[in-house]
């Protein structure tokens, strides 16, 4: 059985270089980068070389405009809350796409709890933001403006620069969260006009438990975290060395790479969905087309009539690993924040699969998922009592519509009310 790895939006594998580079801050070079003798100088310098390291790839003006944390989600939390609490006497109030991560939604939330008001702006059938909505949704209370630059679900890559002009414009922070895009997608922090930009290292062949964020040095910022004055006393507590020694290789790998990593997997990505369609009948991307709208590693598939989670589990037994909705949400039984906001049919979120890809896949590793997936499709459809009724005539498809049955959601409300009685 092959063992074919399409989960790399969760994990990547360490490179190996990262590893080596890591080891000797684990068993020789243990000192706290804090400390002023010999053994604190060695891992400062340490630290020093990743800031370089991770400011080339996202051309930072400055290394002193890196930061480390311990990973992307208290990047982010850092970014939205430190912003709007050092903005607050200017104003109160955010503006931040309806697809943005649950780091970014779950730190909204909780400032709105404290008196902060926001707007959520919507996003058309790919899940890009409308631009014109954001410029319309910003008051002369709103301080910061949050737009990722890769969809963490569906893939979709936001229009970034043209946020940040309008940002520009009128004087807000604009924070980027990168989280799902940096080392496969060029990040130009000036290009972009981001104020503020995260970054996780675990995604790009960097090791977990490091984060970074990038602060534009004339973006206001207060720590959340209280302690002692690590991080040019942005964020408390000593810092994760080897961690970040592994993320300052990998972002040079990633710089130096990323035009081959981009052209291989972009290939695999067009060659696997190519084949998913042809093979398997009422199949829906979501998102946009493979092309210059979509990060080159994510499918985000609805196969109708079937649940994401059978898919899952047998896909797995024949070595194949995917995700079942974002793996921050995916323990959760809710769909998506993602899909409903680009109004996906509830049963086709139902039947929802994420295929992240990475360097080391094959063109054969993507044959053989096309062969195994539309099996497993068809084993499982065989079983449903929605193909069933989709056979007979009662209900009708949603990707591809007949013209007989009804639609699921109306035979699903039909059947709920005769429970109901």
């Amino acid at each position: 059985m092959r063992h074919v790895y399409l989960d790399h939006l969760s994990a990547t594998p360490l490179l190996p270089e990262a590893f080596e580079a890591m080891k000797p801050y684990f068993l020789e070079a243990y000192g706290n980068p804090s400390s002023l003798h010999q053994h604190g100088l060695r891992v400062r310098e340490a630290l020093t070389q990743a800031r370089v390291q991770i400011a080339e790839l996202v051309r930072a003006e400055s290394p002193d405009e890196i930061f480390f944390t311990s990973g992307g989600t208290e990047s982010v939390n850092l970014a939205v809350k430190g912003v709007a609490y050092a903005n607050k006497r200017r104003g109160n109030h955010i503006v931040w796409s309806e697809v943005e991560h649950p780091a970014v939604m779950n730190s909204v939330e909780f400032l709105e709890k404290e008196g902060f008001t926001h707007s959520k702006v919507p996003v058309d059938s790919v899940g890009r933001v409308q631009v014109e909505r954001l410029r319309e949704a910003i008051t002369d209370q709103t301080t910061l403006i949050c737009v990722q630059l890769a969809n963490h679900d569906i893939g979709t890559l936001q229009p970034v620069a043209e946020v940040g002009a309008i940002a520009a414009e009128r004087g807000i922070p604009l924070f980027v969260d990168a989280n799902s895009a940096a080392g496969w997608v060029p990040i130009d922090v000036q290009h972009l006009g981001a104020s503020l930009l995260s970054l996780s290292p675990h995604r790009f062949y960097g090791p977990k438990g490091v984060g970074v964020l990038y602060r534009n040095r004339r973006a206001r910022l207060v720590s959340i975290l209280h302690g002692g004055v690590q991080e040019g006393g942005r964020r408390a507590g000593t810092e994760n060395v080897p961690a970040i020694v592994g993320a300052g290789v990998a972002a040079q790998a990633a710089a130096r790479d990323l035009e081959s990593r981009v052209t291989h997997v972009r290939g695999l990505q067009e060659r696997l969905w190519s084949g998913l369609k042809a093979a398997i009948p009422f199949l829906k991307l979501n998102g946009p087309e493979p092309g210059p709208q979509r990060i080159c590693n994510n499918l985000n598939l609805s196969t109708e009539f079937i649940e994401g989670e059978g898919q899952l589990l047998l896909l797995d037994m024949h070595g194949i690993a995917v995700a079942s909705g974002s793996s921050c949400v995916s323990k959760s039984l809710k769909i998506s924040h993602v899909l409903a906001a680009i109004g996906l049919d509830h049963a086709l979120a139902q039947g929802n699969l994420i295929m992240t890809l990475g360097r080391d896949n094959t063109a054969e590793e993507m044959d053989y998922v096309v062969d195994e997936f539309s099996r497993i499709v068809e084993k499982l459809r065989g079983m449903s009592p929605m193909w069933d009724e989709f056979q007979r005539g009662i209900i009708d498809s949603v990707v591809a519509p007949t013209g007989r049955g009804r639609s699921f959601s109306e035979y699903a409300a039909e059947v709920s009310g005769k429970a109901a009685h």
